[in-house]
């Protein structure tokens, strides 16, 4: 593994059209607290359809919220889709089956199970989620549905954590700060590196995603390392 660290450590950044870190089509928003917001990063990002995500605050009140001053924030992840790969329903269906901890402990409100809805058919469609997985957790549901307010972004050391600990992969792509929330590519990897996906969805889009041969390499490696591994923060 030092070997590939040390590569990636002397390699020149590709020629950075090559690189998928722009996405320009029409997206919906999506936004949830499910805990810890690392691992939900990892999971959505990997998600056909999902183009760009970042982490943050948002639900409370009190401003400029940080995660040392968090205030009545909860902790979330914003993900912009889209809707023509894949829906609603189907985001809605990985926030119940992917929390963490939550659905039906009273946690602090930094940790709380949040649906924040942006129009009244996603209202609609959380409600109706709501009232059926109520049914399965015997009435013991804590998930919260609010209409989404402001959302505060998370410091830069929050964004893409997991991909931001492959630091000289990280440096090979031209990934900096600027690009942790924004870049599909970034959202993508953030979640195979820790297994998210699995190895066949990776092969089908690596072409697509503009990485080099050696950058694929060190992506399958860490894929078949960490499959079926979990996502705990």
């Amino acid at each position: 593994m030092l070997k590939y660290f040390r590569n990636f450590a002397t390699m020149k950044p590709p020629v950075q059209a090559t690189l998928l870190h722009d996405v320009d089509i029409p997206t919906k928003k999506a936004t949830f607290g499910m805990g810890c917001f690392w691992s939900n990063d990892s999971l959505f990002g990997a998600t056909p359809g999902v183009i760009r995500t970042r982490v943050g605050y948002s639900g409370g009140t009190t401003k400029n919220p940080h995660y040392r001053g968090i205030g009545d924030h909860t902790e979330v992840i914003e993900v912009d889709y889209d809707p023509k790969t894949v829906t609603y329903e189907d985001l809605l269906d990985m926030f119940w089956a992917n929390h963490e901890y939550g659905l039906t402990t009273k946690l602090k409100r930094q940790y709380q199970s949040l649906i924040l809805y942006h129009d009244e058919e996603q209202r609609q469609l959380a409600e109706t989620s709501y009232k059926d997985m109520q049914i399965r957790c015997d009435g013991q549901l804590r998930t919260e549905i609010a209409p989404a307010g402001i959302f505060y972004a998370a410091e830069d050391y929050h964004q893409k954590y997991r991909l931001q600990g492959h630091k000289d992969l990280c440096r090979s792509l031209g990934l900096d700060s600027s690009k942790l929330q924004s870049s599909h590519l970034a959202a993508r990897l953030n979640g195979y590196l820790v297994g998210v996906g699995g190895i066949t969805q990776f092969e089908k889009e690596v072409a697509r995603l503009g990485l080099t041969e050696k950058q694929a390499e060190y992506v399958r490696r860490e894929i078949e390392r960490n499959e079926g591994g979990g996502l705990a923060c």
